[in-house]
C-alpha cells in the first residue's frame, strides 16, 4: 500500500491508543463477570415410580450464563435418545415416559438409572441418581397364611404381598369374618392392634379365635387400587401340654430393617412358649457389646412382645435385642434397624475465584443417613476422591469448572455443586525474542537480552550452565515491562573473563507456564570448570550430567573415575560437548565421585569433581491369596514383605485404589519395619477386587496388586420382561446376569399356553441364543408363548425368569355401525373400541371428513389402552345442532386397518317461558302468569320458579316447582320490605331451558323482628368501652335498618339505660361500633342494643356485661411501717389501700428499698413483689439505713408509692481490718498500725492488737485501743526477736474477724517507713480536710509531701501538723487530686500515696437545642466533665419573652426533655441547673430560642369574601394560620363614606364561616379583619360591594376623573319616602309581577293534575325535588304513585346521579315546595320524558298563622301569604338561617347562594329558601363548623359545644309568640330540627337492596319530626356514626304521617358537654328576645364540612361513597370548594 507516512503514523497512534483502551475496559469488565457455571433450579427426585398407564414426566431445571443446556444421560454417562412411543425429550428439558402397553415395557427404558446434565461453556454438572421403575398393571393376589400359636400367646398375622408389588402395595386395613374392621392407629390397648408394617398383632389368644378368618385389604399406591386378599388367614390354637420354654422360628431370630424417618415402625418379637413370657427390649450401645434397656414413653411403646417406635429418628438406630423368658427357659431375637434419613449435601464455598497457583479448598457438608460413600466429580467426570473435603494445592488453569459432591447410599444420592473460577486471564509466558550464540575476547562488557510475553506477565531468570545467576559486582539482571504487556530482561556482564564462558538460559516462567532459551558464550582463554554440587539419582535411572567448562576454543573434554577415563562399561556414555550419561544406575557400581577434565590444545587442563549418590527404591516381594476364588465366610491373610529400598518405609494397603476401612471386616498390621499383614476374618462379597500393597520411601513409590475373587452367585444384569413383535418382524429379547463364576444363560420354551413345564429350544434356521439373547428372525403366531431364562453358575439355585412373547395382529372392530343420542350444549362422547395387536392409531371422520380437533376446540379425541386393544373417545365439549352427523372411526395398526360408523342424534332443551307477568301482590307472597314455551321436542315436566332478593347472586336462589301443564302460580314465603327478582326456567326430559328475563316485585315493611348479632363489649381503657355488634339476620330486618338504640347502666342497678343512637354502616359485613366514653374505672355496665326502621324498633339484645379496664391505684397502701429483724432483714408492713381508690383488682404489693445513701439513684433501688400485706427484705447490708416505698398494682399498672419509711439494719460483728503494718521503732519497741474495716457493720468501740513472740510458746498478748486510734506502739520488746502481731475491731455485738498477720523484729536501725495507709479521702466543698502520714524512723525521718507532683509548701489554706498529716482548710473542687507523703532518714524512705475526691454542688451543665415545634421544645442536658458528685437530676428553667419563668424537674438518666405546652412562635429563653446531694449548683448559659411559627398570613380575597344584596359570608377557612393555631377574628365593618368602625364581633372563633347581616344593598363597604394567633396578630382591610336586590353588581366607584361606571342615584323630594327610589322600585316591583304570573301558572298546573288524578285526600298532591349534581336524599322517587312509575317505566337506583344542566333551560328559582300547617312531605322527581324538564307543582293554598312563612333580616320584600309561594329561592340570594349565633359551635347557620334566574328575575327572599348542601357532607360528624351570624339568634336552641350531631332544637308551635323567653320549660317541647334540615331517620331512601325500592310516603326525604317526639337532648345518637344525609323542612305536628319510633328515654351523659350550660348561648337580653319577631327554629341548618381539624377522614369518605351517600360529583365539589360552599347549587331542606 503506497500510504503516506504520515498517515501510517496517525493509524498506528490510533490502533495503539484502541489497544490500550480495550485492555483497560476488558480489565475493568472481565468478559465473564456476570457469567457462572450451571445450577440446578429444579432437580429431579431419586426415585421416579410410575404406572405404565399413567407414565411420567421428570423435569430438570438449571440456570447459569450462559443458560446451560439440558441433556439426559444414563448412569454410565451415555446420552439418552427418544424411543418412540417410550421415551422422548422434550423441548424443554423434560424427561417425557408416555403411557405404554404392558407389552411395550422395555427394561433398559423403564427399569433405569438417569441423571439429567446441565452444561454451558463454564463446566458441567450432574443431578443425583433418578432410579426410574414404571409398574405395568399385574394381576396380584395377596394370601394370608395360617398362625400357629400357643394359648395366652400373641398372634401375628401377616398378609403376603407378592415381590413384584410389594413396594408399591400398602395394608390399609384388616377384616374378620365377624364384620370387625382393624385399621392402623394409636390406641395400643385393644386386643387387635394393625402394627406400622401392616401385621394383625392379636394379644392373649383364645380358643374363641380359633374359629375367626381374617382377610387384609391393601392399596397400590401408584394405581390406587384397593383389594381385598384373595385367601382368608386364621388362626391355629394349640394347647399347651406342661411347660414351654420360648420358641422363636430360626429365620426370626435376626432381622434387618430400614425405615424412613419420621413413620412409625414395629419391631417383632414373635416368640411362643408356656407360662405366657416376658419380654424385654435393649438397645446395644454404639460399638461396644455393652446394652441397655430400652425406655418406653409416648413415643417408644411395648405391646406384649412387639416394639413400636412411632415418629422414629435417626438416632433410633442400631441392634435391639428382645429378651424373652418364662419359668422353662429363655430365647433372644436380634434385629437391627436403620433409620434412614433424606440425603442432601452441600458445598461450602458455592463458588470461590483462585489466582493461578493458589490453593483452593471445598468442603462437602453433608446430612442424612446412612451415608455409604462421598464422591467427587469435575465437570460431570469422576475425580477419584472420596472425603469430604477436597484440596487443590496450586489451581491450575485446567482446574476451572464445576465441582461437584455426591453422597449415597443403596437407596438414594444427593448431590451439591461448587463453582473455581480462575482470577485474572491465563496466556503460558512465550519467548519473543532471545540472544544468540556468540564467541568473543575477554575485557568487553556482555549484554544478553530475552522478551517474552504471556497473562500474567511472567518473571524472567538467567541460568549459566544450570546454575541461577544472581546480581553481583558483575553480573547485573535487569527487566521492564513495555506498553504492549510484554517483559524485556536483560543481563550484563561486566569485562567478561575467559570463565563466564558456558551455556546460558532465560527461563520465563508464570503460573500458567514455563518458556525457555539457551545458547552459548564462548570468551577465549584457558579452560576452567566451575564447581558442581552433589547429584542424588534413584536406582535404577539414567543419570545425565553436563561439565560447566568455560574457556574458548575447549580441545577435549573428558571424564574420570578413580583415575580412569570413562567409560569403563557399557552403561556409560561421555560425548565431546563434556555430556556424561550412566544408564540403569546402581549403588554399588555407579555411586563415586567423578572428574571433569578440560584441555585446550596447548595442553592447559581444568578439573572438577561430582559427587553421586545412589538411592534404592522399596522393592516388594510378590503375594498372592490361596488359589481360586474364597468362599463366604472364609478366613484370608496376605503378607506384604519389602526386603530392598531405602530406610525408613511406610507400608499401606487399598483396595481396588481406594483405602481399606475397618468397616469392611479387613484389619492391618505392621510387621517390623519391612513388612505388614493383611487379614479378612471372613470373607464377603464385597471383599472382591484388587489388593495393593503400597512401599514409599525417599526413593519413590512401589506398589504390587494381587485379585481375590469371591464366589458369587448369580443376579440379574438385564432381566427379561413380557414382549411382543409385529408379525413378520424379528424378534430380539435379551437375558444378562452376572456373578461368579460367570453364569450360563439358556432358554426354554413352555409346553402348551401356560408356563409350568419347559423344554429346551429346537434348533432352527430362525430360532438362535446369541450371548444370552433369545433371536426369533421372520416370527410368526406360532412362536407365541411363555419363555424361560435360566441363568446358573453353580453357586446357589439360580436365577430364572418366565415371559410371554405375543405376535401382533390387525385391528377389527366389532360393532359397525350404532346410533348415540346427546343434549344440546352437554358433553358428548363417541367410543370406537378396536381389538388387535397395538400399537393402533385410531383417526375420526365426520360426514366422511377428516375430524381435526385443532380447527375446532370443541373436539378432544382420547385413546385409552385396553388388555385387547385400544378404545378411542370422541368427546364434544358441548354439542350443537351442527353435531347431529355420522361420525366414523378408522383404526390402523402396523398389520392392516378397520373401520366403525356412529350415528350422532342431538336433542335440545326447551326454549325459554316469556311473558312473565305480576297478576297479584301481597306483603309475602305473588301471583305470576307466564307463556309456554318450545318444548324442544319433548314433553315439558315442570316449570321452576326461581327468585331470590336483589341483592344476592343468582346462585343464592329459592325455587317453586310447578307441573308442566300449568301457566300459573303462586310465590309464598317471601320477607316483607324486600325487592325480589324473579324468574322462571322451562324443563323437560332433555334438560332445562334458559331463564326468562326476571321481574322486580318490592313488598312491605315491618318492625324489625331480630335482634342484633355478635354483640361484644369491650373495656378500650379505664374510662371508655367499646361495643361492638353486626346487624340482626338480614331476613329479619323487615325493612331497611336506619339505626340503632345502644343502652348502658351500671349493672346490678335498677336504674333506667341511657340510649345512644346510632346511623346504620350500609358497608356490607361492617360492624358497627360504639365508644361509651367518661365511664367509671374497673366498674360493671350492662349494654342492650335494639335496631330500628320507620315502622318501630326491634327486640333488644340481650344485656351483656363488661368491666371498663382496670386503672392504676389512686392512693397508696397506708399504715406502711417497717421493723428490723436482724442485722441483714427488715420486716415491712402495710394496709392495702380503699377499695374505692384500686380502680381494679390488686394483684400484688411491690416494696421500693434501697440504702438511704444511694436511694437518689434509680439503678440501685431494688423491687420485691409479694402478694400479702407484708414482706421480709433479705440480703441487706448490715447496719445500714434504709428507704422504703410501697405501691399496689393492679391490670392497669403500678399505682402512687406510699410515703418513703426508713429502718436501720441491726448491727453485727464487724469484718477484719483491711490491712496491717508493723513498723520498727527501736530495739524493743514496734509501731503497728491497720486500716478500719470496709464493712464495719456497726458503731467500732474498740480495736484489739495482739502481739505473740515467735518461736516459743508464749502466750498472746492482747491490747485494747480505743476506736479513733488506728496505730499501737509495742514496747519492751526482745531486739532481734520475730514478733506476730494481728488486729481485731470490735462493735457493741462483740469482736470481729481477725486481719491478716504480719511479723516484725525490733533492731537498732531503725528506717523511715509511714505507718498511714493509701487512702482515698471525701471531702465536702468548703468543709476542712486532714490527710494522716505517721511516720517512724531513727533518726527522725523527714517528712514532705507533693501535691499533684508538685512540692507542698505552706500557706493560708494548707498547713503541714506536727504529726505529719496535712490539713487543708475550706477545699474547693481544684484541690481534688492525689497528695503524696514522703519520710526519708539515713537508712530508708517511705511514701504513701492518698487520694482526695472534693463532693461539690455541680457545675453549670451544657444545654443545647435538640428540636423546636409549635408548642414545644427539646432539649439536651449533659451535666459538667469535672463534676465528682453523682448527679441527682436537673432543674430546668424556662420563660416566655413576656412572662414569668417556670421550672421542671429532668431525671439524670434523661438525655433529651421535652419542654411542652409552650406558645406557638413565641420566643423563650431557657436555662439548667443541677443538683446532687450537696444541693444545687450553678446555673447554664441561658439558651434563647423560639417555637415554631409565624403570625396569620392574608388569605386571597376570592377565597375569603362571599358578597350577597344584604350580607357578607366571610370563610375564615382561608387565612393561613402561619403554623400557629389561631386563637380569633376580630370583625370590623363601615361603609366606605364613613370614618367610625363598627364592631361587629371580637371573638369569631377561626374553623366557622361568619356572616355580616343587615346590610344595604348595591352600597359598598369597608371591612377590617383582625386576625390573632399565638405568634401575633394581623390586621387586613377588604372593599366590597353589596349586589344588588335582583343579584347584579354594580358598578365602581368613581375615582374622581369621571370615568368610572357612576352609579347616578335619582335625587327624589326631600317630602317622598326613601323607600320610593326608583333603584329600589322598579326591581320590587318587576318581582312582585314575575311572582304572580308564576303562582297562576303553578295554580293551573295543579288544577290540572288533580284533575288527572282524583283520589282525593291529603295524599292526592305530588311534590318533585330536582336531581342535581349533589344529589341528595330527599331526592327519590315518591312510590305511593303508580301513575309516576308507570310513566317512567323504570325505576331508578338509589345512587343515580343526573346531571346538572348549566346554561341550558334551567329555570335557576327552582321551587321546593313546602305547605304549613297539615303540609306533607313534598318530593320532586326527574321525569326523562317530559317535555318540560322541571314541572313544578302547588299545594293548595292554607291559611297563614301569624308570621310562619319566613322573616328575611332587614328586609320584608320575601314576605307572602299565599301558601306554596313561600319556598320560593332567588336567583343570586345568600340565605342566613334564622336562630344561629356565631357562638353556637357547630350548629351554625349556613348561606346558601342559589343559581342566577336566567330571565333576570327574582322573587324576594324568603324564610324558608332552598339551601344548598356542602358536598359530602355527614349527618352527624363531630364538628365545629358552620356559618356564623350576626347575634340575632332564636333563644330556644342550643348549643352544642362539643361538636355532637349537628342538631338544633326548635320550639313547638306553641312558642311562637315573640315574648315568650321563659327559661324553665322551654326544652320540653322542642321540636327536632337535624342540622341538615333533616331527620336523623332520614336517609338517602330507606329503600335497601333494590335501586328501585323507594321510600313510601312516611316522609323519608328528610321532614323534620315535631310533637311528642321531640328529642330532649341532641347529642345521643352523634358519637362518631355516619349519619345519612337528609334535607326537610321543619314539620308541625298533626300532619296526618306516622312518626318514626322515638328512642327510649335516655339519661343526661355527663361525659359531653354539648348541652345549654354555656351562658354564653342561653344568656341572651330581652331586646334579643323582643326582636326577634320571626317563628323561631323554622329553619333548617346545614353544617358544612369542616376544615381542616374535622374534616371528613379518607376512611369516612369511603364509607360514605359505599353508601351512596356522596357522589362523585359531591367529592369534586368538596375538593374544589373548600370552605364548604358549593356556588349555584340548589338543595332542598
Amino acid at each position: 500500500m503506497n500510504m503516506p507516512n504520515e498517515r501510517l503514523k496517525w493509524l498506528m497512534l490510533y490502533a495503539a491508543v484502541a489497544l490500550i483502551a480495550c485492555g483497560q475496559t476488558l480489565a475493568a469488565n472481565p468478559p465473564d463477570a456476570d457469567q457462572k457455571g450451571p445450577v440446578f433450579l429444579k432437580e429431579p427426585t431419586n426415585r421416579i415410580d410410575f404406572s405404565n398407564s399413567t407414565g411420567a414426566e421428570i423435569e430438570c431445571k438449571s440456570s447459569g450464563n450462559p443458560m446451560p443446556e439440558i441433556i439426559w444421560i444414563r448412569s454410565d454417562g451415555t446420552a439418552v435418545g427418544d424411543v418412540p412411543g417410550l421415551r422422548q425429550i422434550s423441548s424443554d428439558g423434560k424427561l417425557v415416559f408416555p403411557p405404554f402397553r404392558a407389552e411395550d415395557y422395555r427394561q433398559e427404558v423403564h427399569a433405569q438409572v438417569y441423571a439429567c446434565l446441565a452444561r454451558n461453556q463454564f463446566g458441567s454438572i450432574i443431578s443425583r441418581d433418578v432410579n426410574v421403575r414404571a409398574v405395568v398393571s399385574q394381576h396380584y393376589e395377596e394370601d394370608i397364611h395360617k398362625a400357629f400359636v400357643i394359648r395366652g400367646n400373641s398372634a401375628i398375622l401377616k398378609c403376603d404381598i407378592p415381590s413384584f408389588v410389594a413396594d408399591f402395595v400398602n395394608v390399609i386395613s384388616w377384616h374378620s369374618d365377624e364384620q370387625e374392621n382393624f385399621y392402623p392407629g394409636t390406641e395400643y390397648d385393644g386386643k387387635y392392634l394393625v402394627l406400622p408394617s401392616g401385621e394383625l398383632h392379636i394379644r392373649e389368644v383364645g380358643p374363641e379365635d380359633g374359629y375367626k378368618s381374617y382377610q387384609c385389604r391393601t392399596k397400590h399406591r401408584l394405581t390406587g387400587e384397593t383389594r381385598l386378599s384373595a385367601t382368608k388367614g386364621r388362626l391355629v390354637i394349640t394347647e399347651p401340654v406342661g411347660s414351654v420354654a420360648p420358641k422363636v422360628d430360626v429365620k426370626d431370630r435376626i432381622t434387618w430393617l430400614d425405615k424412613p424417618r419420621g413413620q412409625a415402625l414395629s419391631l417383632l418379637c414373635p416368640a411362643q412358649s408356656y407360662p405366657m413370657p416376658a419380654y424385654r427390649w435393649y438397645k446395644f450401645i454404639e460399638g461396644t457389646t455393652r446394652k441397655q434397656a430400652v425406655v418406653l414413653n409416648d413415643r417408644v411403646k411395648q405391646v406384649s412382645g412387639t416394639l413400636i417406635i412411632k415418629d422414629a429418628v435417626v438416632e433410633d438406630s442400631g441392634k435391639y435385642l428382645c429378651v424373652v423368658n418364662n419359668s422353662v427357659g429363655g430365647e433372644s431375637v436380634e434385629t437391627v434397624l436403620t433409620v434412614t434419613a433424606p440425603l442432601s449435601a452441600k458445598i461450602d464455598p458455592p463458588t470461590q475465584t483462585v489466582d493461578f497457583g493458589r490453593p483452593a479448598v471445598f468442603t462437602c457438608q453433608y446430612t442424612g443417613n446412612p451415608i455409604k460413600t462421598v464422591s467427587w466429580m469435575k465437570d460431570g467426570k469422576a475425580i477419584g476422591h472420596s472425603e469430604p473435603v477436597l484440596r487443590i494445592e496450586s489451581v491450575k488453569k485446567e482446574d476451572k469448572g464445576m465441582y461437584q459432591c455426591f453422597v449415597r447410599n443403596d437407596q438414594e444420592s444427593a448431590e451439591a455443586s461448587a463453582e473455581l473460577k480462575l482470577g485474572g486471564r491465563f496466556d503460558p509466558p512465550v519467548i519473543r525474542q532471545a540472544f544468540q550464540e556468540e564467541t568473543m575476547e575477554p575485557g568487553p562488557s556482555v549484554f544478553l537480552k530475552c522478551v517474552a510475553g504471556g497473562n500474567p506477565t511472567p518473571e524472567i531468570s538467567w541460568e549459566l550452565d544450570g546454575k541461577k545467576i544472581a546480581n553481583n559486582d558483575r553480573y547485573q539482571v535487569g527487566q521492564y515491562v513495555t506498553v504492549n504487556g510484554d517483559v524485556v530482561s536483560y543481563l550484563n556482564i561486566t569485562s567478561v573473563h575467559a570463565n563466564d564462558g558456558g551455556l546460558y538460559k532465560c527461563i520465563a516462567k508464570s503460573k500458567v507456564g514455563v518458556a525457555e532459551h539457551s545458547a552459548k558464550l564462548n570468551v577465549y582463554g584457558l579452560p576452567y570448570i566451575r564447581q558442581m554440587e552433589k547429584k542424588a539419582i534413584v536406582a535404577g535411572e539414567t543419570l545425565i550430567v553436563t561439565c560447566p567448562v568455560a574457556g574458548y576454543p575447549i580441545d577435549s573434554i573428558v571424564w574420570e573415575r578413580d583415575n580412569r577415563a570413562l567409560p569403563i562399561n557399557r552403561k556409560q556414555k561421555v560425548f565431546p560437548n563434556g555430556t556424561l550419561i550412566i544408564e540403569n544406575v546402581e549403588r554399588n557400581s555407579d555411586q563415586a565421585t567423578y572428574t571433569c577434565v578440560a584441555k585446550n590444545q596447548e595442553g592447559y587442563s581444568a578439573r572438577g569433581s561430582l559427587e553421586v549418590q545412589v538411592m534404592v527404591l522399596p522393592r516388594i516381594i510378590p503375594f498372592a491369596f490361596e488359589e481360586g476364588p474364597a468362599q463366604v465366610g472364609q478366613y484370608l491373610t496376605l503378607h506384604c514383605s519389602v526386603p530392598g529400598g531405602d530406610l525408613p518405609l511406610n507400608i499401606d494397603w487399598t483396595l481396588d485404589g481406594q483405602p481399606i476401612s475397618e468397616d469392611l471386616g479387613i484389619t492391618t498390621a505392621r510387621v517390623g519395619r519391612r513388612g505388614s499383614v493383611l487379614t479378612i476374618e471372613a470373607v464377603e462379597a464385597p471383599h472382591a477386587g484388587n489388593f495393593t500393597c503400597h512401599a514409599r520411601n525417599l526413593a519413590g513409590h512401589q506398589q504390587f496388586t494381587t485379585p481375590l475373587n469371591v464366589y458369587v452367585p448369580p443376579r440379574w444384569i438385564l432381566e427379561p420382561t413380557d414382549k411382543a413383535f409385529a408379525q413378520g418382524s424379528d424378534a430380539k429379547v435379551e437375558c444378562k446376569a452376572d456373578g461368579f463364576p460367570k453364569p450360563q444363560v439358556t432358554w426354554k420354551k413352555a409346553v402348551g399356553d401356560t408356563p409350568g413345564e419347559y423344554k429346551d429350544l429346537k434348533k432352527s434356521d430362525n430360532i438362535r441364543v446369541e450371548e444370552g439373547t433369545l433371536h426369533v428372525d421372520n416370527i410368526q403366531k406360532t412362536n407365541e408363548g411363555y419363555y424361560l431364562c435360566e441363568a446358573i453358575n453353580g453357586i446357589g439355585s439360580g436365577l430364572s425368569a418366565v415371559i410371554m412373547i405375543s405376535v401382533q395382529a390387525p385391528p377389527e372392530f366389532t360393532e359397525k355401525l350404532r346410533n348415540q343420542t346427546a343434549r344440546r350444549g352437554e358433553p358428548a362422547v363417541l367410543q370406537c373400541e378396536a381389538k388387535g395387536e397395538k400399537p393402533i392409531g385410531i383417526l375420526w371422520n365426520m360426514n366422511n371428513m377428516r375430524l381435526d380437533p385443532k380447527n375446532d376446540n370443541r373436539y378432544t379425541i382420547r385413546e385409552e389402552i385396553l388388555s385387547t386393544g385400544v378404545m378411542s373417545s370422541l368427546s364434544i365439549k358441548r354439542t350443537e345442532r351442527s353435531d347431529s352427523a355420522l361420525f366414523t372411526c378408522v383404526a390402523t395398526n402396523a398389520f392392516g386397518s378397520d373401520d366403525a360408523s356412529i350415528n350422532m342424534i342431538v336433542q335440545e332443551v326447551p326454549e325459554m317461558p316469556y311473558a312473565l307477568k305480576v297478576l297479584d301482590k301481597s306483603g309475602r307472597s305473588v301471583q305470576l302468569s307466564w307463556a309456554q314455551p318450545y318444548d324442544g321436542n319433548s314433553p315439558l315436566d315442570r316449570y321452576i320458579i326461581e327468585f331470590k332478593r336483589s341483592r344476592a347472586s343468582w346462585t343464592e336462589i329459592d325455587r317453586v316447582i310447578v307441573p308442566g301443564h300449568t301457566t300459573e302460580a303462586q310465590v309464598q314465603k317471601l320477607s316483607p320490605a324486600t325487592t325480589y327478582n324473579i324468574r322462571i326456567v322451562a324443563e323437560n326430559a332433555i334438560g332445562t331451558s334458559q331463564s326468562s328475563e326476571a321481574v322486580t316485585i318490592i313488598t312491605a315493611e315491618e318492625a324489625p323482628s331480630g335482634k342484633p348479632q355478635n354483640i361484644k363489649v369491650e373495656p378500650v381503657n379505664q374510662t371508655t368501652m367499646r361495643v361492638t355488634w353486626k346487624p340482626p339476620p338480614r331476613t329479619e330486618w323487615n325493612g331497611e335498618i336506619l339505626g340503632y338504640y345502644v343502652g348502658y347502666k351500671l349493672s346490678n342497678t335498677n336504674s333506667s339505660y341511657v340510649f345512644e343512637t346510632i346511623n346504620f354502616i350500609t358497608e356490607e359485613g361492617k360492624e358497627h361500633n360504639l365508644e361509651l366514653q367518661n365511664l367509671r374505672v374497673y366498674t360493671q355496665y350492662s349494654v342492650v342494643i335494639q335496631a330500628f326502621n320507620k315502622i318501630g324498633a326491634g327486640p333488644l339484645s340481650e344485656e351483656e356485661k363488661q368491666f371498663t379496664a382496670e386503672g392504676t391505684p389512686s392512693q397508696p397502701p397506708s399504715d406502711t411501717a417497717c421493723t428490723t429483724l436482724t442485722s441483714q432483714t427488715i420486716r415491712v408492713g402495710w394496709v392495702s389501700p380503699p377499695l374505692e381508690s384500686a380502680n381494679g383488682v390488686i394483684k400484688t404489693y411491690k416494696v421500693v428499698y434501697a440504702p438511704s445513701d444511694e436511694w437518689y439513684d434509680e439503678t440501685k433501688r431494688h423491687y420485691k413483689k409479694t402478694a400479702s400485706s407484708d414482706t421480709v427484705l433479705h440480703g441487706l447490708k448490715k447496719y445500714t439505713n434504709y428507704t422504703m416505698q410501697v405501691l399496689a398494682t393492679t391490670a392497669g399498672g403500678d399505682g402512687v408509692r406510699s410515703v418513703p419509711i426508713h429502718c436501720q439494719t441491726e448491727p453485727d460483728v464487724p469484718e477484719a481490718p483491711t490491712d496491717v503494718k508493723a513498723l520498727v521503732m527501736g530495739n524493743a519497741a514496734i509501731l503497728v498500725s491497720w486500716r478500719p474495716p470496709a464493712q464495719p457493720n456497726g458503731i467500732i468501740t474498740q480495736y484489739t492488737v495482739y502481739s505473740k513472740a515467735e518461736g516459743a510458746e508464749t502466750e498472746t498478748k492482747t491490747q485494747k485501743v480505743p476506736h479513733y486510734q488506728m496505730s499501737f506502739e509495742a514496747t519492751e520488746l526482745e531486739k532481734n526477736k520475730p514478733y506476730e502481731f494481728w488486729v481485731t475491731a470490735s462493735t457493741t455485738i462483740g469482736e470481729g474477724q481477725q486481719s491478716k498477720s504480719i511479723v516484725a523484729m525490733p533492731s537498732d536501725q531503725v528506717p523511715a517507713k509511714i505507718a498511714s495507709f493509701d487512702d482515698t479521702f471525701t471531702a465536702t466543698f468548703k468543709e476542712d480536710a486532714k490527710m494522716p502520714c505517721l511516720a517512724v524512723g531513727a533518726p527522725q525521718p523527714e517528712i514532705t509531701w507533693k501535691i499533684k507532683g508538685v512540692e507542698f509548701s505552706a500557706n493560708d489554706r494548707m498547713r503541714l501538723l506536727p504529726d505529719g498529716s496535712l490539713l487543708i482548710k475550706s477545699v474547693n473542687r481544684q484541690d481534688a487530686g492525689d497528695y503524696s507523703c514522703h519520710a526519708e532518714n539515713s537508712i530508708a524512705k517511705d511514701s504513701i500515696t492518698h487520694k482526695l475526691i472534693v463532693l461539690a454542688p455541680p457545675q453549670s451543665p451544657h444545654v443545647t437545642l435538640s428540636a423546636t415545634t409549635t408548642d414545644a421544645l427539646t432539649v439536651k442536658l449533659k451535666p459538667h466533665e469535672g463534676d465528682t458528685a453523682p448527679l441527682h437530676g436537673y432543674t430546668l428553667h424556662y420563660k416566655p419573652e413576656f412572662g414569668e419563668w417556670e421550672t421542671s424537674e429532668v431525671s439524670v438518666d434523661s438525655q433529651k426533655h421535652n419542654i411542652e405546652s409552650l406558645l406557638c412562635g413565641s420566643r423563650y429563653q431557657v436555662y439548667a441547673t443541677g443538683f446532687n446531694n450537696i444541693g444545687a449548683g450553678e446555673a447554664s448559659d441561658i439558651l434563647n430560642t423560639r417555637t415554631k411559627g409565624q403570625k396569620p398570613k392574608l388569605p386571597e380575597k376570592p377565597r375569603f369574601i362571599e358578597v350577597s344584596s344584604n350580607s357578607v359570608s366571610l370563610h375564615f377557612k382561608a387565612w393561613k394560620d402561619g403554623g400557629c393555631p389561631m386563637s380569633h377574628f376580630v370583625v370590623e365593618s363601615k361603609k366606605r363614606d364613613q370614618i367610625e368602625w363598627n364592631q361587629i364581633s371580637n371573638n369569631v372563633k377561626p374553623d366557622n364561616n361568619y356572616v355580616v347581616l343587615d346590610l344595604e344593598p348595591a352600597t359598598w363597604y369597608n371591612l377590617r379583619i383582625t386576625a390573632h394567633n399565638s405568634a401575633g396578630f394581623t390586621v387586613a382591610e377588604y372593599d366590597f360591594a353589596t349586589l344588588t336586590v335582583t343579584g347584579g353588581t354594580i358598578a365602581p366607584l368613581d375615582d374622581g376623573t369621571g370615568q368610572g361606571n357612576v352609579h347616578t342615584r335619582i335625587r327624589l323630594p326631600a317630602w317622598m319616602p326613601e323607600w320610593l327610589d326608583l333603584n329600589f322600585m322598579v326591581p320590587l316591583i318587576a318581582t312582585v309581577v314575575v311572582v304572580a304570573v308564576g303562582i297562576c301558572v303553578v295554580c293551573v298546573a295543579l288544577s290540572r293534575r288533580r284533575a288527572d288524578d282524583m283520589r282525593g285526600g291529603q295524599k292526592d298532591v305530588y311534590y318533585d325535588v330536582v336531581y342535581n349534581q349533589t344529589m341528595g336524599p330527599g331526592a327519590t322517587l315518591d312510590k305511593r304513585r303508580p301513575d309516576l312509575r308507570d310513566e317512567l317505566g323504570y325505576i331508578a337506583p338509589p345512587n343515580r346521579k343526573l346531571p346538572p344542566v348549566p346554561g341550558s333551560n334551567y329555570n335557576t328559582c327552582d321551587r321546593i315546595k313546602r305547605g304549613r300547617g297539615g303540609l306533607r312531605s313534598n318530593h320532586s322527581t326527574w321525569d326523562p320524558r317530559r317535555p318540560n324538564l322541571y314541572e313544578e307543582l302547588k299545594a293548595p293554598p292554607v291559611p297563614m298563622h301569624g308570621n310562619h312563612y319566613g322573616h328575611a333580616h332587614g328586609t320584608a320584600e320575601c314576605h307572602y301569604r299565599h301558601p306554596g309561594m313561600e319556598d320560593e329561592i332567588c336567583p343570586y340570594a345568600t340565605f342566613h338561617l334564622l336562630g344561629f349565633r356565631e357562638e353556637m359551635d357547630p350548629t351554625k347557620a349556613m348561606n346558601f347562594q342559589t343559581f342566577p334566574h336566567q330571565n333576570g328575575h327574582a322573587g324576594p327572599v324568603p324564610g324558608h329558601a332552598g339551601t344548598m348542601l356542602p358536598p359530602g357532607h355527614p349527618g352527624h360528624v363531630h364538628s365545629r363548623s358552620g356559618s356564623q351570624s350576626m347575634p340575632r339568634a332564636n333563644r330556644y336552641q342550643r348549643k352544642n359545644s362539643q361538636g355532637g350531631q349537628s342538631s338544633i332544637y326548635t320550639p313547638a308551635p306553641e312558642y311562637d309568640d315573640p315574648a315568650n323567653c321563659a327559661e324553665e320549660d322551654q326544652y320540653r317541647r322542642y321540636t327536632r330540627v337535624n342540622s341538615q334540615g333533616g331527620s336523623l331517620y332520614s336517609g338517602p331512601g330507606p329503600e335497601y337492596d333494590d335501586p328501585a325500592n323507594c321510600a313510601p310516603e312516611e316522609d323519608q326525604y328528610g321532614s323534620q319530626y315535631g310533637g311528642p317526639y321531640g328529642q330532649p337532648y341532641d347529642h345521643y345518637g352523634s358519637r362518631g356514626s355516619m349519619g345519612r344525609r337528609s334535607i326537610g323542612s321543619a314539620r308541625n305536628p298533626g300532619n296526618g304521617s306516622p312518626e318514626p319510633p322515638p328512642p327510649p328515654p335516655r339519661n343526661h351523659d355527663m361525659s359531653n358537654s354539648s348541652f345549654n350550660d354555656s351562658k354564653e348561648s342561653n344568656e341572651i337580653s330581652e331586646a334579643e328576645c323582643d326582636r326577634d319577631h320571626g317563628p323561631r327554629g323554622n329553619y333548617g341548618a346545614v353544617k358544612r364540612s369542616p376544615q381542616p381539624k374535622d374534616q371528613r377522614t379518607t376512611e369516612e369518605m369511603r364509607k360514605l361513597i359505599e353508601r351512596n351517600e356522596t357522589g362523585p360529583k359531591q367529592l369534586q365539589l368538596q375538593q374544589a370548594n373548600g370552605a364548604g360552599f358549593t356556588a349555584y347549587d340548589t338543595m332542598a331542606v
